[in-house]
């Protein structure tokens, strides 16, 4: 499978809409917005992130089929990887290839990530792309309406 990167395009968003706001999906990944099925407060997020010039977002693309998004946030001190894959195409490795894709776009080190406990997909394509776990955390998981365990994830140089 050809796995490639591109800039966001507005054509995107219903899609991504559409991934982030299936419950299944949602619960799994843990650590998503309070209510996912509110287009108004997508959008606006959405917004925000394409306006910002310290966030690269990067549609994640499957033999040129829009599978999800990618990217990398935060202040300088603290980058943070995220990732969001369609259900429909989990377990072909898509997030890794992804992942590794935006790594060679972004050389700064170290990036961090965090990942629900048992979101074992999330966790494992991670660390296929040499992020290490480096400590827990517990938060409350809006999608799950309760808290959850959380590993928190770096890659150095």
């Amino acid at each position: 499978m050809d796995v490639t990167l591109r800039e966001v395009r507005d054509g995107d968003l219903p899609l991504f809409f559409a991934f982030m706001s299936d419950p299944e999906a949602s619960r799994v990944a843990a650590f998503t917005s309070k209510d996912p099925t509110d287009r108004a407060a997508f959008d606006a997020h959405w917004a925000r992130i394409r306006a910002a010039d310290h966030i690269l977002m990067r549609t994640v693309l499957a033999d040129g089929v829009v599978v999800g998004n990618t990217g990398v946030y935060g202040p300088p001190d603290d980058r943070q990887v995220t990732f969001w894959i369609d259900r429909a195409h989990w377990g072909r490795g898509l997030a890794t290839a992804a992942l590794r894709a935006l790594l060679g776009l972004v050389p700064e080190r170290p990036l961090y990530a965090r990942a629900a406990a048992d979101n074992l997909g999330s966790a494992g394509a991670l660390r296929r792309c040499g992020f290490v776990v480096t400590g827990r955390d517990r938060g409350f998981a809006e999608a799950r309406g309760e808290e959850t365990d959380e590993l928190l994830l770096t890659l150095d140089a």
